[in-house]
């Protein structure tokens, strides 16, 4: 009578930009799991520091939750997220680790079998004393489902 949802997790390798006070790249990973329509992840991300712009390193711990699309439509599964986890922001000798929330929202979109590409934005509103809050990260990557 009741049937057995099966589980799906997947991994993302991801380059982008975080755009908060200045451009620079940001580069991390995620791992995750979902059944139909919830999904949780933890990710990693860094992002160096720009001495010449007055731009902190920043690089960020989070637990997520994603809401999404129980499967790809027209090969596209979309997808919003919100989180919580620590931040750890860097510039000369200041350094300011605290808790963080994130929100955001994305798409994985199917190229062949299990592999897709992954592209999301984040918003982060980093506590404490943090230099520049929100932070705003664009990122794609390849994410690999099994």
């Amino acid at each position: 009578m009741l049937a057995a949802v099966p589980a799906a997790a997947d991994v993302t390798g991801f380059l982008g930009a975080n755009t908060t006070p200045a451009n620079r790249r940001t580069q991390g990973f995620s791992i995750g799991a979902g059944l139909l329509l919830l999904g949780f992840e933890f990710e990693y991300a860094n992002t160096p520091d720009d001495p010449d712009s007055a731009s902190p390193a920043l690089r960020t711990g989070m637990g997520n939750v994603l809401l999404q699309t129980p499967f790809a439509l027209l090969g596209i599964q979309p997808y919003v997220t919100t989180g919580a986890g620590i931040y750890r922001e860097t510039l000369a000798s200041r350094v300011q680790t605290g808790f963080a929330l994130n929100n955001g929202a994305g798409v994985k979109i199917n190229l062949i079998g299990p592999v897709r590409i992954r592209v999301d934005y984040r918003a982060f509103k980093l506590g404490d004393d943090a230099l520049y809050s929100p932070a705003h990260r664009i990122y794609a990557g390849l994410n690999l489902k099994f």
